[in-house]
């Protein structure tokens, strides 16, 4: 549960910045990491946020499962443009009768595209730290995301700790009772319990449907109004945007 808590954005200089704010910085640093050509400015960027992270005293372990995922699939698109894609062979080996050729513009095209990956994640995870959940949607709410979006996303946030809860659970039955002693009991194991969730997600979203008609329901869910943003907020967003447009043009 620790990876999801929300105790690390309590009681610090940056969780206080208006969420609006903070938000279109975000969305500003990422349209340049995803339009930069190079490798430079994404591992810049990526670097900026791990400090900030630190700054906010976020363990080190917890960052790491955050970006473990997205970063596990960047290295399989490394991969793939590395050996599949590209026209400058720099080697080629025999495995199993089948010729595999390791190619260089490949490789570099990967790189960027890894660059791009760790960079965007690391700021929308730096983002996550330090944004309370509430603020952040009322924050997407301003920049007029569609309400069906914003509903079911909280809703989905409100049951991924459930889920989360009957999971350990799960897991920790099938444990006690050897589920994962090998392999093939391990995988099994593991489809009986995506089974089982997915199951009770279908269960659990008749329930709420049915309990939110009850209560009357009309498809407006209340957000939280947010207040005129600080001109000091403001100042430093633009002074941050221009600092990283200055950047991304050398």
């Amino acid at each position: 549960m620790q990876l999801f808590s929300e105790h690390f954005k309590e009681e610090h200089p940056l969780t206080r910045v208006d969420a609006r704010v903070k938000l279109i910085v975000v969305l500003s640093l990422l349209v340049m990491v995803l339009s930069y050509k190079g490798i430079v400015f994404p591992l810049l960027i990526a670097a900026a946020s791990f400090f900030v992270c630190l700054w906010m005293k976020i363990p080190p372990r917890v960052m790491f499962l955050r970006i473990s995922q997205p970063l596990f699939i960047a290295m399989v698109v490394l991969l793939l443009k590395f050996f599949f894609s590209g026209e400058e062979i720099m080697f080629s080996v025999n495995v199993l009768g089948m010729e595999i050729a390791g190619h260089r513009d490949g490789l570099i095209e990967g790189i960027r595209i890894t660059g791009r990956v760790i960079g965007g994640v690391s700021l929308l995870i730096m983002l996550g730290f330090a944004t309370p959940f509430i603020e952040f949607v009322a924050a997407l709410s301003w920049l007029r995301i569609p309400r069906q979006f914003i509903e079911i996303m909280m809703f989905a946030y409100r049951y991924l700790f459930m889920f989360l809860d009957d999971a350990t659970t799960i897991y920790s039955a099938q444990k006690n009772r050897l589920g994962y002693a090998g392999i093939r009991k391990g995988l099994t194991s593991f489809g009986v319990l995506t089974g089982s969730l997915v199951l009770r997600g279908f269960e659990q979203s008749q329930k709420t449907a049915d309990a939110m008609i009850q209560r009357g329901y009309t498809g407006d869910m209340p957000l939280l109004k947010g207040e005129p943003v600080k001109a000091v907020d403001l100042a430093v967003a633009t002074l941050v945007v221009i600092v990283g447009g200055a950047v991304w043009m050398i």
